[in-house]
């Protein structure tokens, strides 16, 4: 995720101090990926650093003010012009898991899978739900469309997984089939 890029687009509105950019990108992304406070700070820092922001001022309640220089408006208009690469695989921690399973003594690999399934199951429900709620409120534009796009990712994504697990386990009894002794007959399945 990039914290850096969403600060960016987050000033474009006007100077903003740190603890303000944190709450209006949460509510911007639906509270999907709350940002720690020192993450936010840390950015900043690195984007002042970088020429991309610049202390603008320091408000009423003494709080430094961070606004969007010209280095961080080309930036952020690369940021938008450009695709997001995909290069290699993440690290996923559920594919590590399985194949690490699929060595481990007394570790049912199918099991790690329904277990895998019946938890990503009750994610998408609870974000079918939200999506629900959120298309009820009739979003049109700003945060409400914003919510409802980060929703539907979820969304996706977990369907995604849902699949995935189905399909690595149909491989998983393919290959349990395949490794039957010959003479022992394999439940149906």
């Amino acid at each position: 995720m990039s914290i850096r890029h969403g600060l960016l687009a987050l000033l474009v509105a006007g100077p903003r101090y740190g603890s303000r950019l944190r709450t209006d990108f949460e509510a911007r992304t639906g509270g999907t990926w709350p940002l720690n406070i020192g993450q936010v700070y840390t950015t900043l820092g690195r984007l002042e650093r970088d020429g991309m922001v610049a202390r603008d001022d320091v408000d009423a309640a003494g709080r430094t003010l961070y606004a969007l220089t010209d280095a961080g408006r080309a930036e952020l208009r690369a940021w938008y012009d450009h695709p997001v690469e995909r290069a290699g695989p993440p690290r996923d921690e559920l594919a590590i898991k399985l194949v690490m399973a699929l060595g481990a003594d007394g570790v049912d690999v199918r099991e790690v899978v329904e277990t895998q399934r019946r938890h990503v199951t009750r994610a998408l429900h609870e974000h079918v739900r939200r999506r629900a709620e959120a298309l009820a409120r009739a979003p049109e534009h700003g945060e409400g469309m914003a919510r409802l796009l980060v929703l539907e990712q979820l969304v996706f994504h977990a369907e995604a997984e849902v699949r995935w697990l189905d399909h690595c386990e149909a491989r998983l009894l393919r290959f349990a089939h395949e490794e039957e002794p010959p003479g022992r007959k394999q439940p149906e399945v």
